[in-house]
């Protein structure tokens, strides 16, 4: 230690197995919150959501999709908007999130971005996101692309969520989904069921760990009082 004049020694957390297996494990249903980025009547990214979140239920999970239309942009509303506080709500209540955007012009849209960015990274001491497990998917209107499932991880990281390996892409989603807006049958959604079933495992594997496995020094630091005698 004495090689390291920068480290704060008796911060420092080596690993613990013993708090890698947590003392009580909650028997709930996982609670899933989906997210998708479009405010169109026939919207493919709500429609994807729909399908995952069907999945998820019938996998057993308590789910809840959030209805982006009349959420204010970010910033330009008091946070006290009712529309505001559902969706924090949500997210706190939430053990793991699902997030699904349109990729335009190579990106997500702004309406999902607007709904990442009414959540604080904290507020407080509770933050609505961080230990969260997620999954991403996207739907475009041309080819294949990945652009959108790549940005919604960096949000992701962003907002100290763990982002579950698998992902969902759906490209042409016009011709993905009938009449009744029902997903049909494809390897595409064969991925969507793997994408849920991924999810849920690691949902009901970290929930019980997320506030150990993303416990940081820096914040141990930054929190830290020197004893009123000195």
């Amino acid at each position: 230690m004495d090689e390291m004049p920068a480290l704060r020694a008796g911060l420092l957390m080596p690993p613990d197995l013993t708090r890698l297996e947590p003392t009580s494990r909650a028997i709930h249903p996982a609670r899933i919150l989906l997210l998708y980025g479009s405010l169109r009547e026939r919207s493919f990214s709500r429609l994807l959501v729909e399908e995952a979140d069907r999945l998820l239920r019938a996998m057993g999970a308590e789910t809840r999709i959030f209805d982006p239309r009349e959420l204010p942009m970010a910033n330009g509303a008091p946070k006290d908007h009712p529309k505001v506080q559902e969706l924090r709500a949500l997210s706190l209540w939430s053990e793991g999130q699902v997030w699904c955007s349109p990729e335009v012009h190579g990106a997500v849209t702004g309406a999902f971005k607007n709904q990442i960015d009414w959540l604080p990274l904290e507020e407080g001491s509770v933050r609505p996101t961080q230990g969260r497990t997620l999954a991403v998917m996207e739907v475009s209107g041309g080819s294949q692309s990945f652009n959108a499932v790549n940005t919604l991880r960096l949000l992701g990281r962003w907002m100290r969520m763990i982002t579950i390996p698998n992902q969902s892409s759906v490209p042409r989603a016009y011709e993905q989904f009938d009449e009744a807006g029902r997903m049909k049958p494809s390897p595409l959604y064969d991925r969507v069921v793997d994408v849920m079933e991924e999810l849920l495992r690691f949902t009901l594997l970290l929930r019980d760990r997320g506030d150990y496995l993303v416990d940081r020094y820096s914040e141990r630091k930054s929190q830290f009082k020197l004893p009123d005698a000195l």
